[in-house]
């Protein structure tokens, strides 16, 4: 196989009520994912995923052991039709712990256990705001921050893509960072609907408290290389990952350059596994010659295991 492949993974954001339930329905290996998940959390993940209602899925401690779980039930119905391996893997926030599931850093029920403790943490902390900054020039960032910070704590939550950034903090802070971009040229500042400040400050605490409870987890070196939100380098050693997964709930989410980075080590196909398909959205901006596949449904999967076993040469 010529043509180097990564696995991508969604985060908060990604998540609809039904999601996963035609997976469930067709695979075992995704049946067992979702089982396991119910069993482990001692909490009916199948059932918010599958037929919510919308106000409890959209609830943090829900809504991120929800989106790992249905990811995860995606990637073992990928490999249980085609014998693929990425060369790289990622994922957007909590989208991380499926790429360290994917990578052999945490058994599947030790990931279930994080990804939900870190959900009781960062859904706990109140307080602080979030927006959305499009098509924002480098300097026009800059300067919106540095006005904002004039009234309080602002920083930026996300690089999404060259055309998204957003930003994290104070509420005033967040609000007069965006009107002074709005004031300056930026057509479009939009306020997220969210609990709290992630990837803030805001969030030292559960950072802090996360890293007490992960200390004695059971890690292991990754077998595939793992790009990592906090700063976009290929990560393997289960001690580097103990120490970068607290420090993610609290940092920026470098989307962008860990796109870019995979891009330069010779990525041409990405294939983002779970709901929705917000990550190749952004991959168009960021990567525009990268093929990109999404699977997130028994229909997606059947066309993604078709192309590339045509364009891959590939049997399983």
């Amino acid at each position: 196989m010529s043509k180097k492949i990564a696995f991508l993974f969604p985060g908060q954001g990604s998540q609809s009520v039904g999601m996963g339930k035609d997976l469930y329905e067709n695979y075992e290996s995704s049946k067992h994912v979702f089982e396991t998940a119910d069993k482990t959390l001692n909490k009916s993940i199948s059932t918010i995923c599958f037929e919510g209602p919308e106000e409890d899925l959209k609830q943090t401690i829900n809504t991120q052991p929800c989106i790992v779980t249905m990811s995860i039930a995606a990637l073992e119905a990928l490999k249980s039709e085609l014998n693929i391996k990425p060369d790289y893997t990622a994922g957007h926030s909590l989208g991380e712990y499926c790429a360290m599931y994917t990578a052999g850093v945490m058994s599947l029920e030790n990931t279930l256990k994080a990804i939900q403790k870190r959900a009781d943490l960062m859904g706990s902390t109140k307080g602080g705001a979030m927006a959305a900054v499009l098509n924002a020039t480098e300097e026009q960032l800059k300067a919106g921050l540095a006005e904002g910070s004039k009234v309080g704590y602002v920083d930026v939550a996300n690089y999404n893509s060259p055309a998204q950034v957003v930003i994290t903090g104070d509420e005033t802070a967040v609000k007069t960072a965006g009107d002074y971009m709005l004031a300056n040229g930026v057509r479009r500042v939009v306020p997220l609907a969210v609990s709290g400040a992630f990837h803030s400050k805001f969030m030292q605490n559960a950072g802090n408290e996360f890293a007490s409870f992960i200390a004695d987890f059971e890690l292991s070196n990754a077998d595939i290389p793992v790009i990592t939100n906090v700063d976009a380098q290929v990560t393997t050693s289960s001690e580097d990952f103990r120490a970068k997964m607290p420090k993610q709930i609290y940092s920026s989410v470098h989307w962008t350059q860990t796109i870019e980075k995979m891009v330069s080590e010779g990525v041409e196909i990405f294939i983002e596994i779970g709901p929705g398909k917000v990550l190749a959205g952004l991959n168009k901006k960021i990567a525009p010659d990268a093929k990109v596949y999404n699977i997130f449904d028994k229909a997606s999967l059947d066309a993604t295991v078709n192309e590339l076993k045509e364009m891959l040469c590939l049997k399983n």
